[in-house]
């Protein structure tokens, strides 16, 4: 074999050799690509892919107590404690029982007033009525409060704090059956001044965000409007609706879930 093609063979044999000891020479200079460096540094170890879910319901059972206040009531302020209990067979799907108890006051823009000589064109004068003056005469007395509901949260997100830390929520819509309590004229009493309590079907709608503190703490505040049939006096039974706003803390269990 000719020198020639020897020293030809001899380079072919030793350039992966050279290759390999150029490209360590390179990376010990600094001189490596970006994508290099992402392959190679530890930031591909520091660095996960970001979550898209961080809570999860899908399974799980909430525990809500909560609180609830009436909101533009004529003659009564009601404050409703109770709680929820719902079951998430599904990550936007609830099915939950409810129940609740009435504390209720008179409100103040409540006025009592009195005509002279039947006449509606002139007053003697109004004043704040007293709980016995309203007690069972006056609509929206209500004493208890339970149902089913079923819950939809189609949406999923998060709020930036600060540019820094992130507050994940969901919103989601209620729609459900209720038994409703209240305290109403007694029509049987040709006086006019007994009360009694009565039970009536009823329904009602709303929606309602939750923010997550952790994977098993939850705020969650609803506004939703009941909607019930009550007797009076003056006639049979007539439909009110009632409209409310509700604040609760949700408890999660089992506590611990799965990533996503």
């Amino acid at each position: 074999m000719k020198p020639v093609f020897r020293w030809l063979l001899a380079l072919c044999l030793m350039a992966p050799v050279l290759a390999h000891a150029q490209a360590s020479e390179e990376e010990e200079a600094g001189d490596v690509s970006e994508v290099d460096k992402d392959r190679l540094g530890p930031l591909r170890e520091r660095v996960r892919p970001v979550s898209g879910h961080v809570f999860l319901k899908k399974g799980r059972f909430e525990f809500s107590p909560s609180a609830t206040l009436s909101l533009r009531d004529a003659f009564f302020t009601k404050y409703i404690f109770g709680g929820t209990l719902t079951y998430h067979p599904m990550e936007t799907l609830g099915v939950s029982l409810r129940l609740g108890y009435a504390v209720t006051s008179v409100a103040g823009a409540a006025q009592l007033c009195t005509f002279s000589d039947g006449s509606d064109s002139s007053t003697r004068g109004c004043s704040s009525p007293t709980m016995k003056d309203l007690d069972g005469q006056a609509p929206g007395q209500l004493k208890l409060m339970g149902g089913v509901d079923v819950q939809w949260a189609p949406i999923y997100g998060k709020l930036s704090l600060l540019a820094e830390k992130f507050v994940h929520f969901d919103l989601y819509g209620v729609v459900g059956a209720s038994v409703v309590q209240y305290r109403g004229p007694d029509l049987d009493d040709t006086t006019g001044l007994l009360a009694k309590d009565y039970l009536t079907p009823g329904g009602n709608v709303g929606v309602g965000l939750r923010f997550f503190f952790n994977r098993w703490v939850s705020l969650r505040t609803e506004v939703r409007d009941l909607i019930y049939v009550e007797k009076s006096r003056t006639s049979d039974s007539y439909l009110r609706n009632q409209l409310m706003f509700e604040l609760g803390v949700s408890f999660f269990f089992p506590s611990s879930n799965p990533e996503s």
